[in-house]
């Protein structure tokens, strides 16, 4: 069971803050740019296996996430 899912704001924020395109972001992760669009946009809410693979990607750029509860409250650069 996954407790610590991203939000579409999340998302954002740590794809911008690494200057990533959502070309660049699907490579890292396995998760499709039109599947990455709809989720950034708030369009669609992905399997959390999806969300997992967003999260290892960012996460192995050096952005760890603080969570509380089931969401993503904010990024931390270490």
């Amino acid at each position: 069971m996954v407790n610590e899912l991203l939000t579409p704001p999340q998302a954002r924020a740590a794809r911008a803050w690494l200057y990533w395109s959502k070309r660049e972001l699907a490579e890292k992760s396995g998760v499709s740019e039109k599947t990455i669009l709809r989720f950034e946009k708030g369009e669609s809410v992905p399997y959390a296996s999806t969300l997992l693979k967003l999260r290892t990607a960012f996460e192995q750029a050096g952005i760890n996430f603080q969570f509380e509860g089931a969401t993503a409250k904010g990024i931390r650069i270490p």
